[in-house]
């Protein structure tokens, strides 16, 4: 075995487990949404799981690259000059979902859930075009996390330890706050680790790509039955 053979077994399992793992997390929030509004964009945690970073970016875009690694790899069906080049001509897609992913997971963590910009988390502010995309250093501070509150509902005040009803209940006010968290906690687990799959995928992407094209110049190992 060559060491761009093994090298493209290693990037074609990295990459399935990495783009399994995209699609999971892209996943999450879509399913939390479900399970606390009853059906899918009604109030959903922020506009930019709905851009799909891990399940088009981080997924489908990576398949292709995926298969072909794969079946280049020794004693495949494709281990070939043929299947080098393909493995390095379809990791180009790789790499293109790969940064896709990572600018929409950017674009998430410098702005934060909706929790913290629309009131009742609507989603009537989201706006799905690509011009929206922009990275500023000056808006990726995270503090929307670090802060104790991004947010408080219109009308009401910070909710204290005494401040409860009659009967014993918490007011909306902490409600408002557990729901805060949980959403501002699930954004920001969800789209850091998009940010780590996608900038893996980026690196492996190129990594077959080179290995690919070298693959395609020098050659793989030849099979047994070949040898005489």
């Amino acid at each position: 075995m060559t060491c761009c053979e093994g090298c493209t077994s290693c990037n074609g399992f990295s990459l399935l487990a990495l783009l399994l793992f995209g699609v999971v997390l892209n996943a999450i929030p879509l399913i939390v949404n479900r399970v606390e509004e009853g059906r899918f964009f009604q109030n959903p945690i922020s506009c930019f799981e709905w851009w799909f970073p891990g399940i088009v970016g981080a997924g489908l875009l990576v398949v292709p690259a995926t298969t072909a690694s794969l079946g280049a790899r020794k004693r495949a069906c494709f281990n070939n000059k043929t299947g080098m080049f393909f493995s390095s001509l379809l990791s180009v897609l790789t790499v293109l979902g790969a940064m896709y992913c990572i600018v929409v997971s950017m674009q998430a963590l410098s702005q934060g859930p909706l929790i913290c910009s629309s009131p009742g988390n609507s989603n009537s502010s989201c706006e799905f075009a690509f011009d929206k995309l922009r990275i500023t250093n000056e808006s990726f501070d995270l503090q929307w996390f670090s802060n104790e509150s991004c947010v408080l509902p219109s009308g009401l005040n910070p909710p204290t330890m005494n401040n409860t009803t009659a009967n014993g209940r918490k007011p909306y006010g902490l409600h408002f706050r557990d729901k805060e968290t949980k959403h501002k906690t699930i954004h920001l687990s969800v789209f850091s680790g998009l940010l780590i799959v996608g900038i893996l995928e980026l690196l492996f992407g190129v990594s077959q790509i080179i290995i690919g094209f070298l693959g395609c110049l020098c050659g793989v190992s030849k099979r047994r039955s070949q040898i005489v």
